[in-house]
């Protein structure tokens, strides 16, 4: 067997070298002087910005200066990306076979496959340096603002749109890299959070200009707005208005599909031109067709029927506001204001932690909501159920929504006799774990066994597996 040819091996240390200096970055406290001059031969050999390796420089910014950059990094740390590195680039299969053979002699992989991956290294380390090493002490806007930059380019080279994983809303399949890195990218981002000076930054204008509304920071602002006045309130309150316009964009396409009700049948057709069934008139029809003439002769038309049944679907969504379930708290509280928003739905919303509140009157503003939730304390969710009880007007034609991890002040027993009750008078009950992808969340056991035995099993992970529930019982 022939050797590979010495350029081959001199791509495999370039490789070598890289990756050895990212993880040299980031688990080791010394710098590695070594690494990092042998690192800017190599950025540097293979034409690439010696730039990728300072760690305070954005993707951002070397994409501004090196626009010809972007398209590499979308897509990055795909398996297609690597495929195609093995592939031998854009060459096609013979090609890249009838390469390697001439360059290594041996049916490996040619010279072109393993620059590839050298300069696929390099970007790779940049990504990933960027955003899991952010050091320690103090945090500026304008360093949360790099930082989330920068992880929005790593979710484009995993093939996901910027903000996709962190905010839970991304691919939510089982297994993979994906759902195990959104949790991990929300905690870095919330510790980023919890070390900026929050206040100070919301006190000034231009710095509160910098922030991008996040989950981690909507929980921060949500904790701290009874102490926040004047321009810091008013800073925090935009913010807090950003984030839910922008969620509620994204949560309505998966909603905008949802109909409501059956169609009537009792209600004759209305008899206008765009409800004619024209295939229907023609099947029906056809006894009059004429041979002789070429013609059909209809002598009756019929209408499709699009009035649907009146009565009216009630939801009635709880939602724990305990510390630990904030996000469940944002998401639940602006999907049911766009459930609210279609006809024939009756939306109520409770709210509660050792206490309940009824935020109906509100439901319809998600962002007024969410100023009148009071997150942290524990679970007592009787008196949330005393409080959805009178709402249940009708069992059969009612969904009860029920957002928590299922902890009780040693009061399980209670709630789950109350809502056994509320289920077998024909309430669809739906109970929710976590409303989404990041897996991060915890049920109590004991609950979790009795839903299941119950036919409600626990749903958790992804919203979309809540809004189809809630679309299956709207039609």
């Amino acid at each position: 067997m022939n050797e590979p040819l010495p350029h081959a091996v001199a791509d495999d240390n370039r490789r070598q070298v890289l990756y050895w200096r990212l993880l040299a970055r980031l688990f080791d406290p010394e710098e590695q002087a070594g690494l990092e001059s042998v690192s800017l031969a190599v950025v540097e050999d293979i034409g690439l910005p010696p730039a990728l390796l300072d760690p305070q420089t954005a993707v951002d910014s070397i994409v501004q200066r090196h626009p010809e950059l972007e398209a590499e990094f979308d897509g990055l740390m795909t398996p297609e990306a690597e495929a195609a590195d093995r592939d031998g680039g854009t060459a096609t299969e013979a090609e890249a076979e009838a390469e390697a053979e001439a360059d290594t002699g041996s049916g490996g992989r040619g010279a072109r496959d393993r620059a590839a991956e050298v300069r696929r290294a390099a970007l790779v380390s940049k990504v990933l340096l960027n955003v899991f090493s952010t050091g320690s002490g103090a945090v500026s806007a304008g360093q949360l603002s790099r930082w989330q930059g920068d992880a929005g380019w790593l979710e484009r080279a995993l093939g996901c749109r910027p903000g996709e994983l962190r905010s839970g809303r991304g691919p939510a399949s089982d297994g993979g890299l994906l759902p195990a890195l959104g949790p991990e990218l929300g905690a870095i981002e919330a510790d980023l959070v919890r070390r900026m000076h929050l206040r100070e930054v919301l006190a000034d204008p231009a710095l509160a200009a910098r922030l991008t509304p996040s989950m981690s920071l909507i929980e921060q602002l949500l904790r701290d707005k009874n102490n926040l006045s004047g321009v810091a309130l008013a800073n925090a309150k935009a913010l807090i208005r950003r984030f839910v316009d922008e969620v509620a964009e994204v949560l309505r396409t998966q909603v905008e599909k949802a109909t409501v009700g059956e169609l009537d049948r009792s209600v004759p057709p209305k008899r206008v031109f765009r409800n004619l069934d024209l295939d229907r008139t023609i099947w029906k029809n056809l006894t009059n067709y004429s041979p002789e003439e070429e013609r059909l002769f209809v002598d009756r038309l019929y209408y499709r029927h699009t009035v649907r049944r009146t009565t009216p679907q009630r939801l009635v969504v709880v939602v724990d506001q305990s510390g630990s379930m904030v996000d469940s708290m944002v998401n639940c509280t602006i999907l049911a204001s766009i459930f609210a928003g279609l006809p024939k739905v009756d939306v109520h919303l409770i709210a509660y932690d050792t206490r309940a509140i009824d935020l109906t009157p509100w439901v319809h503003e998600p962002f007024e909501v969410l100023l009148r939730t009071k997150l942290g304390g524990g679970n007592d969710g009787p008196v949330a159920m005393a409080m959805a009880r009178p709402k249940i007007a009708e069992p059969k034609n009612t969904a009860l929504v029920w957002i928590s991890d299922f902890y009780e002040f040693d009061r399980s027993q209670p709630l789950f006799e109350g809502i056994e009750e509320v289920h077998r008078s024909g309430v669809r009950f739906i109970p929710v774990g976590s409303v989404t992808s990041s897996g991060r969340q915890e049920v109590n056991p004991w609950f979790r066994e009795r839903f299941k035995a119950l036919g409600t099993p626990v749903i958790s992970g992804h919203i979309g597996k809540l809004v189809h529930e809630l679309k299956t019982f709207l039609t």
